[in-house]
């Protein structure tokens, strides 16, 4: 029988991992996931930060958790997973969403910066997504994992951004998704990306200080940033099975920005 909409997007019973998810994008997503009715565990490295993101979707009804981790490191990489999987049993979403960001002229960029970010931002997603995968998904034939890129992994950079490693490792995030979403339909595992535009939060208020978010707006053709709602639409639909015949993709959430400058 052909399902619904709703049941399309109903999460109920299912289990999700959300990497830095204990604030902005990554606890708007997670709030999304918990809303359409999948538990939640939530990762990122300070337990006071997760504690209060616990409690704040546990008041909207939500079953939440949260393990603290560093998700540039191997070691902790796989104490997240296992301990996640021994807690809520098998995983059925994967949002890899941690990431860091170093700003600084290329010529002068610390190599230690780039490592950072490289770590977190590539490194880490694969070591994450590589071990869920085999101590849950592949056997089971079923799995979503949605990773969090960015419109600044589709072009250069604009002028006095100065982000090269951040921008690089987002590029490198969006042929990751397509390679393994090639690679593991055979196991029913679908992988997606998402790359937003400004969105305010801590990653960026730099950016938005420096730059100004009315000037910032006026560069999207829907002139505005994005807001605590316009991630939450494309996360259910990537890790539900509304978007089940959808892998390797990604979808800019931008108001525009990247039709305009041709990313």
């Amino acid at each position: 029988m052909t399902r619904t909409v709703q049941q399309l997007f109903d999460l109920t019973g299912k289990t999700a991992l959300v990497t830095g998810g204990s604030r902005g994008l990554g606890l708007q997503m997670a709030h999304a996931l918990g809303e359409a009715g999948a538990r939640i565990m939530l990762s990122s490295r300070k337990a006071e930060d997760l504690e209060q993101a616990a409690a704040e979707l546990q008041a909207a009804g939500i079953d939440a958790r949260w393990i603290a981790a560093d998700c540039a490191k191997e070691s902790e990489i796989h104490r997240l997973a296992d301990e996640t999987l021994a807690r809520m049993g098998d995983l059925d979403i994967l949002v890899n969403n941690a990431g860091a960001a170093w700003g600084a002229p290329a010529e002068d960029h610390p190599l230690e910066a780039w490592d950072k970010v490289m770590n977190l931002n590539v490194r880490g997603y694969f070591i994450l997504s590589q071990h869920i995968a085999k101590k849950s998904m592949i056997a089971r034939r079923s799995g979503r994992i949605i990773n969090l890129a960015s419109i600044a992994g589709l072009g250069g950079n604009p002028e006095g951004h100065n982000t090269i490693a951040y921008n690089t490792s987002k590029g490198a995030v969006i042929n990751f998704t397509r390679t393994l979403g090639a690679e593991w339909g055979k196991y029913n595992i679908t992988v997606n990306a998402i790359c937003p535009g400004f969105f305010p939060s801590r990653m960026t208020q730099g950016t938005l200080a420096a730059m100004g978010e009315e000037t910032l707006a006026a560069h999207a053709p829907l002139k505005r940033l994005g807001d605590d709602e316009d991630l939450k639409g494309l996360c259910v639909l990537y890790a539900s099975d509304a978007g089940k015949h959808i892998t390797g993709q990604w979808l800019a959430v931008d108001g525009g920005v990247s039709v305009v400058t041709g990313g």
